[in-house]
């Protein structure tokens, strides 16, 4: 029972995470500079990064340089630069669909990579959690753009591999999950630092809104976010685990009927219904669901009403 306690506050916690990328939509496009995204992927991830490397004092050696840079720029590095790409040439609501195939590819690489055998379980609920996040994000006519449909087919893509190869690589002996992250983020700042210096130039004048936008995308989305999130990784089953990254785009449409005053349908809000089912239907088995629901007729005695 305890056990059962434990596993559930690592999956709550672990769930800020996403949900902290939730606000990302809202803040990149109402505070931030525009036109400016691996810049803001750089402040992002580059602090963040570097304060979780001088709070822990741990630096990668041996195979962990190569480790922390391979998984740097999958978690980090090239997953922004995709999501970027993807959410400037699709609609918001396109780019967030695309992305919920994410449980189903770690499904497929665990099973290549862990040789974890996904039950039919979890892969159904993937399917009904891509219906469910659709039916949020997706309204209007739909444009789809060859570049950015592989973009967010690549950014789902690139976040299952680190997914899985964190949870195979695991964390050195002594290296908690704030160092892991830490690495992560300042490699994959460190990745994402030329391709901004190339195509971008800085911004110039930062007002109030910008600098609250940046310290909170660098802080709760990152600092705070990705030291949770390697923890349960670690400690949840990898597929499980996937499917809370679909609290992302659900808390996107909250903020957005919140303070946008976009609008939500009665499909959105089956689609809601769907999307947090299959989130908590992941993190069960068929057997822990058999327990949770009562037993309408007690176990009679065997020897009672023999021979009737």
């Amino acid at each position: 029972m305890a056990q059962d306690r434990s596993r559930w506050g690592v999956t709550a916690l672990a769930a800020c995470a996403p949900v902290s990328w939730g606000t990302t939509y809202l803040v990149t496009t109402e505070f931030l500079p525009p036109g400016q995204p691996l810049v803001s992927g750089v402040i992002r991830a580059l602090p963040a990064g570097l304060v979780l490397l001088a709070v822990t004092r741990r630096l990668p050696h041996g195979v962990w340089l190569a480790r922390a840079l391979v998984l740097g720029t999958l978690n980090i590095g090239a997953l922004f630069a995709l999501l970027f790409v993807a959410a400037y040439r699709l609609p918001g609501g396109v780019a967030a669909t695309l992305f919920a195939v994410q449980p189903l590819l770690v499904a497929a690489l665990a099973l290549l990579l862990l040789g974890e055998r996904p039950s039919r379980w979890r892969l159904g609920w993937g399917l009904v959690g891509v219906v469910g996040v659709g039916l949020i994000v997706l309204r209007g006519r739909l444009a789809f753009d060859a570049l950015g449909v592989l973009a967010g087919i690549g950014a789902a893509g690139v976040m299952a591999a680190g997914i899985v190869l964190v949870k195979r690589w695991g964390r050195p002996p002594g290296v908690g999950p704030a160092a892991l992250a830490g690495w992560q983020l300042t490699a994959g700042g460190l990745v994402l630092l030329p391709l901004a210096l190339a195509f971008e130039d800085a911004p110039t004048v930062w007002d109030a809104g910008a600098i609250g936008g940046y310290a909170w995308l660098a802080t709760a989305g990152a600092l705070l976010a990705y030291p949770v999130w390697f923890r349960g990784i670690g400690q949840l089953p990898v597929v499980a685990v996937s499917f809370l990254t679909l609290l992302s785009p659900a808390v996107a449409a909250v903020l957005g009927r919140l303070f946008l005053d976009e609008g939500l349908t009665p499909w959105q809000g089956v689609g809601f219904v769907l999307a947090l089912t299959a989130i908590a239907a992941a993190q069960l088995t068929p057997d822990a669901v058999r327990e949770l629901i009562p037993t309408r007729n007690p176990t009679r005695n065997p020897t009672k009403n023999r021979g009737n």
